[in-house]
């Protein structure tokens, strides 16, 4: 399964922006695989003093945005989960400027930050990868948005990518 399956039914269009940058040459799971391994090899390739560094007042720097892309991927792959066993309740959003607010990501190591990355997405490839055809394309509904399952792992993608864009334009 290709981002160019998905149906504009199957998600919020304010994320269309995120799936327009996952590449169709790749299935969803092994794009959730190699995408990863790209973003690490990014991130080790910046400068040290980049990793606090803020392009503006009150931005985050690249150690909140790896958590940041953290806690989304967690939160996200929790819809596809709930989604995808066919639970009807609708999800809540979140904030995500009060979860960088309270993450301490800055206290933390790079190495630390990739690891858990790592280690979360593993977590991400396992759920993905035990789900049916017909669980992936199962809705649900967050933050008042329909979103199937397969949706939501492009987003995971595309919301990564659209960070790495970010710290190529404005980090480094």
């Amino acid at each position: 399964m290709k981002p160019s399956q998905l149906q504009p039914t199957e998600f919020a269009p304010y994320q269309q922006s995120y799936i327009n940058l996952v590449s169709d040459e790749y299935t969803l799971v092994e794009e959730l695989e190699i995408s990863v391994h790209r973003l690490v090899k990014f991130v080790r390739e910046i400068p040290m003093d980049k990793f606090d560094y803020r392009y503006a007042e009150g931005k985050w720097t690249i150690k909140d945005i790896i958590l940041h892309l953290i806690d989304a991927e967690r939160i996200f792959t929790y819809r596809a989960l709930r989604f995808a066993r066919n639970d009807k309740t609708e999800l809540p959003g979140f904030h995500e400027n009060n979860y960088v607010a309270e993450a301490n990501a800055n206290k933390r190591s790079i190495q630390d930050l990739l690891t858990e990355l790592l280690v979360v997405r593993q977590s991400t490839l396992s759920l993905f990868k035990s789900f049916s055809e017909e669980q992936l394309l199962r809705i649900g509904t967050a933050s008042n948005n329909p979103m199937s399952v397969r949706a939501l792992g492009f987003v995971i993608i595309g919301h990564q990518n659209h960070h790495q864009k970010i710290f190529q334009e404005r980090y480094l």
